[in-house]
């Protein structure tokens, strides 16, 4: 099953030939933007303008259908009026693997359902599989093939399905800021053929993908959606973001691409038979997904323990509170740890019990290197199942030197290697939108992440984050 998946759909993530419908000779259409996207990301195969007319089209020889390229075409991008799409899909003869159909008009409005059936049906006797239609593209670094402007260039871990196109492009986009790396990101559309189970089978069998996430108003074969999943038995971590959960959300998802959402408890059943991880926003997706990334679960040792490590005492009052509702604890530390902390006499305003307050006096102290002896003992003696290490960067920023940030974050890494596979750490870096405090905090987001370190805004964008991944490690550990 798995090797005749990955054969099947890695012609979409890594094709070799691009065939582009509806480029015009004018170079201003949305194929014509395709066809320059591409290239800036470094497509290097080849790439065949469909046009009934023009010799040429972006300095490359155009042809007058699917069928008369020179190779066969793994990838077709097609945008043309919705009427004109079956006909030209009828004509690939066999030599077309994928066929991605941007356009809309089919069946997310009425008049378009009869339409949606005839473009199945062609490109089923075109002997091709067919994406959309309504939907934006693909996102693929290993095959350096984007239909969005910006995206990461590094083929990353991280395999996405989006019945949105739109939402992919945030996806994308936010994630990129944030330090996701993609797989591979498809837009689905309407999904009159390939489903987001077609791809979630891919995910699972692709070694490069690590964890999955998918936006989703419908499961047209939910069955087999329900039976991947569970019989996955969450080797992978796979997190859902469901539109239409609610009536009003279902009315919206029917006219944004003809889907009929489904009812919330059959989500949340899902949800609790599989072990996916079922999230609200789009940003608890985001945040989510790189927890999962960046970290490794530890289904032996649920999640459960937290301790909050950093400069704000109400910060920590506050985050001891939200972690609760989410039902991770912050507990005060035992007589041991206590004791070893008080041992190494910090300076007066410093909290030790758990959450452990530091001003950033106590901080800087040996340019932060201070930080180290602190998670020592904490890791040592505190029990800890995650650390969040949560810094307010105004305090820092223009007020230290610049190493007493790296330096904590050394510690941090010193300290895993020194109790390795112990407790998982996470990072808080929260500023208050200073420009110059955004751009340093971004410098150090991306080389956090890049060492391993997952990196949140706020608090709770690390409580929803870690309440995920002790969910996909209570699923695990119950079923191990």
């Amino acid at each position: 099953m798995s090797s005749n998946v990955i054969d099947e759909f890695m012609p979409l993530f890594a094709p070799k030939t691009v065939a582009v419908v509806g480029a015009s000779t004018k170079g201003t259409a949305l194929p014509n933007i395709f066809i320059r996207r591409i290239r800036e990301f470094g497509y290097a195969g080849a790439i065949y303008p469909i046009h009934p007319t023009a010799a040429e089209i972006d300095g490359l020889t155009a042809y007058k259908s699917l069928g008369e390229t020179p190779q066969p075409v793994d990838y077709a991008y097609i945008a043309i009026a919705a009427a004109q799409v079956a006909p030209l899909l009828a004509a690939g003869k066999g030599r077309v693997r994928f066929a991605q159909v941007i356009s809309s008009g089919f069946g997310e409005v009425d008049e378009g359902k009869a339409l949606q059936e005839e473009l199945a049906a062609a490109a089923r006797a075109g002997g091709m599989r067919l994406l959309g239609p309504n939907c934006l593209g693909i996102y693929t670094p290993r095959g350096r093939v984007t239909f969005a402007e910006i995206g990461p260039r590094e083929v990353g871990e991280v395999g996405i399905i989006s019945q949105s196109g739109g939402l992919g492009t945030d996806i994308i986009r936010r994630g990129l800021n944030r330090g996701l790396k993609f797989s591979g990101l498809v837009s689905v559309g309407n999904c009159a053929d390939v489903g987001p189970t077609d791809l979630v089978e891919f995910y699972l069998a692709d070694a490069q993908t690590k964890v999955i996430g998918m936006y989703i108003e419908t499961a047209k074969d939910g069955r087999r959606l329900f039976e991947t999943l569970r019989d996955a038995r969450a080797r992978k971590p796979v997190v859902v973001l469901k539109g239409g959960r609610t009536q009003q959300g279902q009315a919206a998802a029917a006219s944004h691409t003809g889907s009929l959402a489904g009812d919330e408890r059959v989500w949340l059943a899902l949800s609790r038979q599989t072990g996916c991880v079922l999230v609200d926003t789009l940003d608890e997706f985001i945040d989510a997904l790189l927890m999962f990334q960046t970290l490794t679960p530890h289904p032996r040792h649920p999640t459960q323990r937290v301790v909050l490590f950093g400069n704000g005492g109400g910060t920590s009052v506050l985050a001891t509170d939200y972690f609760a509702r989410l039902g991770l604890d912050v507990l005060p530390f035992g007589q041991s740890a206590i004791d070893a902390l008080a041992a190494m006499k910090l300076p007066p305003g410093t909290s030790i019990t758990n959450p452990v307050d530091c001003p950033v006096g106590t901080l800087q102290q040996d340019d932060g290197r201070v930080a180290e002896k602190i998670l020592d003992v904490i890791y040592a003696r505190g029990s800890p199942d995650a650390l969040v290490m949560h810094l307010n960067l105004s305090a820092f920023v223009g007020r230290t030197k610049n190493e007493v940030l790296d330096n904590l974050v050394q510690a941090a890494l010193r300290v895993q290697e020194h109790h390795p596979g112990k407790a998982h750490f996470v990072l808080v870096l929260r500023s208050d939108g200073e420009p110059k405090l955004e751009e340093r905090k971004r410098e150090f987001r991306a080389r956090a992440v890049e060492l391993g370190i997952p990196v949140y805004d706020e608090m709770a964008n690390a409580g929803h984050a870690l309440a995920a991944l002790q969910a996909h490690e209570r699923f695990v550990h119950a079923r191990a």
